[in-house]
């Protein structure tokens, strides 16, 4: 059975750069969204990584396997989102 993902699994990672499968870039966790939700266990609060990557050099939305420098893996979907900086693309990853 797969372990259920939980933000603090994240933190350690942020502002560092990850490899995806399939694809020959990397992309660094900019940031954990988590939204502000009454009557929610801290262990089902839904939250949102943002990746920045290069702009212009776009990883195509997929189910991937993220690896950090430190050899963790995480298995999760990606997808470019629209980005108004104009020297970066971002990426989310969802978790409901």
């Amino acid at each position: 059975m797969t372990r259920i993902l939980r933000h603090e699994d994240f933190a350690p990672y942020v502002d560092q750069p990850f490899r995806f499968s399939g694809w020959h870039g990397s992309l660094r966790l900019a940031r954990i969204d988590r939204p502000t939700r009454a009557g929610t266990s801290d262990a089902r609060t839904p939250f949102t990584l943002i990746f920045h990557g290069v702009r212009g050099d776009v990883m195509a939305e997929g189910l991937r396997t993220a690896t950090a420098e430190d050899g963790s893996s995480f298995e999760f979907y990606i997808m470019p989102i629209h980005t108004p900086a104009a020297d970066r693309q971002d990426y989310q990853a969802v978790f409901n």
